[in-house]
């Protein structure tokens, strides 16, 4: 072999390392999830989100990388799961609930932090305002605190009697407490008389329906994670105590609740991946608005219309998206 092409054969085999570590791939794209309640909960939310992130070219393993964590319905868990993500450096901190979002913002600035169903953001300080967020937070809102009112009259339309409502929420969320003040306004006005029940844990359910006895009408459950993780426990005791019960989400109808009125929320995550991929491509969650839903669906479950005893009028179930039976 000649001289010079030994110093360049010589030369390259130098450089082989570094392009061996040149091919090596960088670092994948880490989004964060935080799941409120449990995967049986909740799993057909995340794997609405993972799919809409697929379709807009974002594929697990490859381009992109999922980090899930799941609260179990624990709020002291959300601190914990947050602080998880900030040390692993994620790029995207993704979660259904207004706590979990709350949580994450108190212990980073810098990581962008999409919320995929909060339910007042700008009542609750997730955000400045809807049009412009302001800080590292944005995603889609529940609207909840503005259904309040649509939820008691569609009550009232099945039963026109109602004089006591039993309001159950978890007093440890914010953003229950004002959907609370928001019922308690409609409630006034319709001629309501309201009968709280707070719950701060699992294990305060079956006592607060042992204290409610036969002083409501029905009962209007607040969305939260930790009363979503315990649906089926509160719709068993409520049929059992003979109250028909209005909710936020269809999830809590299939496990045995009488109705929903409220947006879609496999529909709600696709639309949070959305968000998420464009502050992947670099746009500045500050300057991505919060979005809010553009249909909500009336879902009615007949079995429990009939194992409390009443008949759901025809108008109403003619108005309903979904039907069970």
């Amino acid at each position: 072999m000649k001289r010079r092409e030994f110093i360049t054969l010589l030369g390259g085999a130098a450089a082989w390392p570094l392009a061996v570590r040149a091919q090596q791939p960088a670092k994948l794209p880490t989004i964060g999830y935080l799941g409120s309640a449990a995967p049986s909960t909740q799993s057909q939310w995340l794997a609405a989100f993972a799919l809409r992130l697929r379709e807009l070219g974002w594929t697990e393993g490859l381009t992109i990388a999922i980090e899930v964590r799941w609260a179990e319905g624990r709020p002291e868990r959300f601190a914990e799961i947050a602080a998880d993500f900030v040390r692993l450096k994620v790029d995207v901190i993704v979660t259904p609930a207004t706590a979990g979002a709350a949580a994450a913002k108190q212990l980073t600035t810098v990581i962008p932090i999409v919320f995929a169903g909060a339910g007042d953001p700008v009542g609750t300080g997730l955000v400045v305002s809807l049009a412009r967020p302001g800080g590292n937070v944005t995603g889609v809102t529940q609207q909840q605190t503005d259904l309040a009112g649509k939820r008691l009259e569609l009550l009232r339309d099945v039963l026109p009697r109602l004089r006591r409502l039993a309001i159950m929420a978890n007093a440890t969320n914010p953003a229950s407490q004002l959907e609370i003040r928001e019922v308690r306004t409609m409630s006034s006005a319709l001629g309501f008389e309201v009968v709280p029940l707070e719950i701060r844990r699992a294990e305060d359910i079956v006592p607060a329906f042992e204290g409610l006895k036969e002083r409501a009408d029905a009962l209007y459950v607040v969305v939260d994670p930790l009363l979503n993780t315990n649906r089926i426990r509160i719709n068993t005791l409520a049929v059992g105590a003979r109250l028909p019960t209005m909710h936020a989400l269809r999830e809590y109808v299939e496990s045995g609740g009488l109705m929903s009125y409220g947006p879609n929320l496999p529909a709600l995550f696709r639309r949070a991946a959305e968000i998420v991929d464009k502050i992947l491509r670099g746009t500045k969650p500050a300057d991505i608005p919060v979005e809010q839903p553009i249909k909500f669906d009336l879902i009615i479950n007949l079995t429990t219309a009939k194992a409390l005893g009443f008949d759901v009028p025809p108008t109403l179930l003619a108005r309903a998206d979904e039907v069970i039976e």
